[in-house]
């Protein structure tokens, strides 16, 4: 790995971040999608960093991704969440030993040269997440010389910039298959109706995809299997995945904890004739704060020991997922309630904040999988 330039890389992005916070709140009120957070991100280099350095990326590691996106999520963490799916996406690209190989090109080299965006479209309306199991409705129907996909696909962010959909879909077979077929959203079949209309991360473009026939070509169906294959759990990909979508609102807490801060310096009520960060109960509030945040900081710890091949077992990675959360909307939660009336106001960012903090919730694995899986695991009952 190549040490110095994936600091410059986090570099980029710290230098970066003012420009992405600067419109934040406009993108929040009118939850249009950041098109121009993301071409800055492809200006500079930071889109394809993750893929391989042969199709012409940057190859880093977890750890760098995380600070890079944490950097991005502060300033603007719609813009933070699609970011990190991107690295989830081009990681599958760069390590997956089942994707055809000409179609692993293609998407790493429009990755770094072009900006294309990926995402996986897995949840739908009746299965929900398929973490919890269950066939997808969306189906596979095969042509001569290719596929014909047919669906609906919900929560699909980014959808509005994506250039590339992973399509969680099922085969039209008589013993069916299910996988992921890789879909050009430009392609015909392939309709965004705008429907992300959320209280947090309203810029992120979630919306619902709709798919009528979409046709692809037989090596887009990149890793197709029947379902008791699917079984096994690569615990590199789990980790790259849980702290991915922990960091992110880790970076909206610490967005949080930098606005309280500067507040209190700054607010000096006439009756105490000093600013408010002189008063030891602001004081204890902000170190309760600095202590939650100070704990998520492990998942760099974690994310190191993935770089070097030390994998934690699935059920840590949900547990440290689940606390960094839990940590990150507590942290939220102290700045509100420390300032009252001023903190939701919607002309202070705290309010934004906390919104966009309790999506953190909503991301697989839910509380109840991560609790349980690492209950069982300290019972004996399971590794996880």
């Amino acid at each position: 790995m190549n040490v110095a330039a994936d600091h410059a890389l986090v570099d980029t992005a710290r230098n970066l971040a003012p420009e992405l916070a600067a419109t934040a709140a406009e993108h929040d009120r009118s939850a249009t999608f950041p098109f121009a957070n993301v071409a800055r991100l492809q200006d500079a280099g930071l889109l394809g960093a993750v893929t391989e350095r042969r199709f012409g990326g940057r190859e880093i590691g977890l750890r760098q991704a995380l600070h890079i996106v944490e950097i991005v999520s502060q300033a603007e963490p719609s813009t933070g969440l699609i970011l990190g799916q991107q690295y989830l996406f081009c990681r599958t690209v760069r390590t997956t030993t089942t994707w055809p190989d000409a179609l692993r090109e293609r998407l790493a080299v429009s990755a770094v040269q072009d900006g294309a965006l990926g995402n996986s479209f897995r949840v739908e309306p009746a299965l929900g997440t398929p973490l919890r199991g269950g066939m997808p409705e969306t189906t596979a129907r095969r042509l001569a010389g290719g596929w014909a996909l047919s669906g609906h696909k919900i929560y699909c962010t980014g959808a509005p910039g994506l250039t590339w959909a992973a399509v969680w879909a099922k085969t039209d077979e008589s013993e069916p298959r299910v996988g992921v077929f890789i879909v050009p959203m430009s392609a015909p079949g392939m309709r965004i109706e705008k429907t992300w209309d959320h209280m947090g991360m309203r810029a992120s473009g979630s919306d619902d995809v709709i798919i009528t026939d979409a046709v692809i070509p037989s090596d887009h169906a990149a890793d197709v299997r029947l379902p008791s294959q699917w079984n096994d759990r690569d615990p590199t990909t789990i980790a790259w995945n849980g702290l991915m979508f922990a960091v992110i609102y880790h970076g909206v807490a610490k967005a949080a904890r930098a606005w309280l801060i500067g507040y209190l310096k700054q607010r000096a009520p006439a009756n105490l004739g000093a600013p408010l960060a002189t008063l030891p109960r602001m004081q204890e509030a902000v170190g309760e704060i600095d202590a939650l945040l100070q704990a998520n900081e492990a998942l760099f710890a974690m994310a190191d020991a993935v770089d070097r091949g030390d994998v934690p077992e699935p059920h840590e990675v949900f547990l440290a997922k689940y606390t960094i959360n839990m940590n990150s909307i507590a942290a939220v939660e102290k700045a509100i309630a420390l300032l009252g009336n001023p903190a939701l106001s919607r002309t202070n960012p705290l309010e934004r904040h906390l919104r966009d903090v309790l999506c953190s919730r909503i991301h697989s694995p839910q509380a109840d999988t991560a609790l349980g899986g690492a209950g069982r695991a300290a019972l004996g009952l399971t590794k996880g």
